[in-house]
């Protein structure tokens, strides 16, 4: 699966960075696409020509979405919905059934932690799991890291998030990591979860600076866990 997060699409990340994201994307040959959160800065008739390469994106599985704080910034509902209009599948403290022969996968999603800010339902992962099948494993795409530990008591096997932009420089991390329980950029085992923290595909325009801490379109291969 390829895991894209922060696009951040605005008036420094327009039209045609989205139409070469999308086409490095889907060259990657990925079977699901999922995005974790902060497409978006701006309103829907400020963004649309700059999102529109979003519905080109390509996966036989479905490429499927979830709300960052910045979604909420800018209206979350309109937002949501028009990435749906776009051939994604959003994910609100909900989730889907992936299945592939005998195998199944559940992804869910959660909303953000800041959404009670705008009067929206904050993340509920037990309603996002409510109906799973038992004994599947479950991957949780939730935008920011810092309930990584909650998760990983609720039995997810993996939770893909973004956010933190991998701390932007080198040396910035440790603020960023005090703000996020201390997860900043990779991959960390976390009583018995895998959370792979994305550094970003793009940069919030407020503070576009990165040094030493790449962007990220991140390509990741499940494998069944040997009994």
């Amino acid at each position: 699966m390829l895991h894209l997060t922060d696009l951040h699409i605005s008036r420094l990340f327009d039209a045609p960075w989205t139409r070469k994201v999308v086409d490095d994307a889907n060259a990657l040959g990925a079977d699901l696409i999922v995005i974790t959160g902060d497409l978006i800065d701006g309103n829907i008739a400020q963004r649309e020509a700059d999102v529109a390469a979003l519905r080109d994106l390509r996966a036989p599985d479905g490429v499927w979405v979830i709300p960052g704080n910045h979604e909420y910034f800018f209206g979350h509902r309109e937002w949501m919905a028009y990435f749906a209009g776009l051939n994604m599948t959003p994910l609100d403290n909900s989730h889907a059934i992936i299945q592939r022969g005998a195998g199944q996968l559940v992804l869910a999603g959660v909303n953000d932690v800041t959404a009670p800010g705008t009067g929206a339902p904050g993340p509920d992962l037990d309603a996002a799991l409510r109906g799973a099948p038992a004994d599947v494993p479950v991957v949780l795409l939730d935008h920011q890291p810092r309930n990584a530990r909650f998760a990983a008591s609720r039995g997810v096997a993996l939770q893909l998030s973004g956010h933190t932009h991998g701390g932007m420089i080198v040396g910035l991390d440790r603020v960023v990591a005090r703000a996020n329980n201390g997860f900043v950029s990779g991959r960390y085992e976390v009583d018995g979860m895998t959370l792979y923290l994305n550094n970003g595909t793009a940069l919030w325009p407020g503070f576009a600076l990165r040094l030493g801490v790449p962007a990220e379109l991140t390509r990741i291969t499940l494998r069944r866990q040997a009994p």
